[in-house]
Formats: C-alpha cells, sequence, structure tokens
C-alpha cells in the first residue's frame, strides 16, 4: 500500500490523533514537513491518500509553498485520491477547489460544541451521532467548494465540515490530543488574551478543565470519521 502523506505546516501542529489512528492499523505515512522546509510533493499519484493539517498562516498568504500545495490537492481531486483536511488543511482544500477562505466572524478558540446536518451525508460520515465538543482554533473560515456538502456547523462557524465524495475538509480540530491542547494553550497565549472579547474564545484555564476525558471523547470522533474516510483509499 502506498503511504498517506500528511503535511505538517507549523511545527506544534502534526498529525496528533490521527497518527496514533494510523499506526494502530499498520496503514504506512509519511511527514512532509513544510515547516522544515520539505518540498510539496509533485506527484499525488505517489501517495494513497493526501492529509492537511493546521497551521497559523492565512492560505491567502504570499508564501511560496502554497501554490504547488494547491495544485497538488487539485491533482489528486482529479485522479480520486481521497483528501483529508484540518482547520487550515480545510481551507487550503477549498480554496485549490473552487471555495474561497476569508474572516469568520469572531475568533473560535477553545473547546466547544458542533452540530451534525440531519442530511443523508452526515449520517454517512456521523451515523446516529447529533453533534459533540470538538477543539476550535481559527480567526478564518472556508466557503466550501462548488458541490460540496457543508455536515458540520457551530453557533459561531457556519462551516465547520464539508464533504465532496471522499473527500473531507474541516474547520474544527479533531486531531487533538492532551499535550496538544496543553501546548497550544502555552504558545497561545497572547493570542487568547487579545480575543478574550470574543464568546468563543476559552482562557488556558478552561481549556484544561476535563482535559483527559473531552480528549477521549474527541478522540471516539475521530475514530469514526477516520474509518469513514479510510474507506476511500485504494
Amino acid at each position: 500500500m502506498k503511504p498517506v502523506a500528511i503535511f505538517r505546516h507549523f511545527v506544534t501542529e502534526g498529525p496528533g490523533y490521527f497518527a496514533t489512528f494510523l499506526d494502530r492499523r499498520s496503514i504506512p505515512w509519511q511527514l512532509v514537513g513544510i515547516d522544515a522546509g520539505d518540498p510539496v510533493p509533485a506527484d499525488a499519484g505517489a501517495f494513497s491518500g493526501l492529509v492537511f493539517m493546521g497551521g497559523p498562516m492565512s492560505v491567502n498568504d504570499d508564501l511560496p509553498w502554497i501554490p504547488p500545495a494547491l495544485d497538488l490537492i487539485r491533482q489528486a481531486k482529479a485522479k480520486d485520491i481521497p483528501l483529508l483536511g484540518h482547520c487550515l488543511g480545510g481551507q487550503l482544500m477549498a480554496k485549490a477547489l473552487g471555495g474561497s477562505v476569508g474572516r469568520n466572524p469572531v475568533k473560535e478558540i477553545g473547546w466547544g460544541e458542533v452540530s451534525v446536518a440531519d442530511s443523508p451525508a452526515g449520517r454517512d460520515w456521523f451515523g446516529d451521532l447529533k453533534g459533540f465538543t470538538s477543539f476550535h482554533w481559527h480567526g478564518e473560515t472556508f466557503a466550501p467548494p462548488p458541490g460540496a456538502e457543508v455536515i458540520l456547523s457551530s453557533p459561531y462557524c457556519a462551516h465547520q465540515a464539508y464533504v465532496l465524495g471522499k473527500h473531507l475538509g474541516m474547520q474544527c480540530h479533531v486531531e487533538m490530543t492532551g499535550d496538544m491542547v496543553r501546548e497550544w494553550a502555552r504558545q497561545g497565549a497572547d493570542e487568547i488574551a487579545a480575543a478574550s472579547g470574543s464568546p468563543a474564545v476559552q482562557s488556558a484555564q478552561a481549556m484544561a478543565e476535563n482535559l483527559d476525558g473531552r480528549v477521549a471523547d474527541l478522540n471516539a470522533v475521530a475514530e469514526r470519521l477516520y474509518t469513514r474516510w479510510l474507506e476511500g483509499l485504494a
């Protein structure tokens, strides 16, 4: 089996629980460290799937790796290679496939409820789950690409996830581990303070409450989503 390519755009925003999920199933994967200077691969066909993680940058920034990443996403879509995006990754997919990315009405930082769409696509990906508590850290959001269907929303962000056939783009972070939550809160202290007026921004202390339980619940949701996504792998 060809490896799954996992694109890391910032050192603290690695694959998290997704890597654990793949390792438990003995599915090979390859990290592409954009933050470490790794080039964007030229051939999507070298991989069984492409997975894009988060990052503090904007997909609208003038960064040298963004155009080839968008090209690779379009190439994967044309070759029917499954795509999976987390936050920035979901925004990259949206922009590459004809959607757009712009400012969300408010910043979302911390734990918050998301609702699953009562639709065939929502049930296909989430089963009988109606909603769950996810982790968030974003100031921008996507307008889904043409033909995509929104399957997740939150009170502060209408587009939390979309599906386009076998491809899944998310605004929220289902890949979190406890260590990631603690590290993001530590490194993002200034951003949390600056955005404290937002009703969707939590303090680091609030993020840490019942952290093990929240992460375990989120891992269970991620397990369901990732298992469904694996069905599209060749």
